[in-house]
């Protein structure tokens, strides 16, 4: 499975629990990090925890599992990271996405907004 397509699966599991403002940053051009950075905002930190809970568990049941390699933020539940490897979800609540900007400090990466499940391409 490509890094695009993992970017891809990631955002519509986030999506299937209701995740807003989500972002597929293309960084591959930009830096080593990652592929992909996937951005979403949960509401509170019970959908925050929902969506994270989802995309985890989805990826596991892949006819490809994949797991998480690291895991941040899980336990203070406004910003958290699962890194992936090639592709890192990022999944904040709308304070801490305020604050961090992190789409804007990777302003030059090409960005695909997905609003809902039908927007995503495989």
């Amino acid at each position: 499975m490509t890094s695009h397509q993992i970017a891809s699966k990631v955002a519509r599991f986030a999506l299937e629990k209701q995740a807003e403002d989500v972002l597929v940053l293309d960084l591959r051009e930009l830096t080593t990090i990652a592929d992909y950075f996937v951005i979403v905002t949960g509401t509170v930190d019970v959908h925050l925890r929902a969506i994270i809970d989802h995309v985890e568990r989805e990826l596991r049941r892949l006819e490809e599992p994949i797991k998480p390699l690291h895991v941040e933020g899980y336990t203070h539940l406004n910003w958290v990271l699962v890194d992936l490897g090639e592709v890192v979800l990022h999944a904040f609540q709308p304070e801490a996405r305020r604050y961090y900007q992190l789409e804007q400090l990777w302003g030059d990466a090409p960005t695909e907004r997905l609003e809902n499940v039908a927007d995503i391409r495989s």
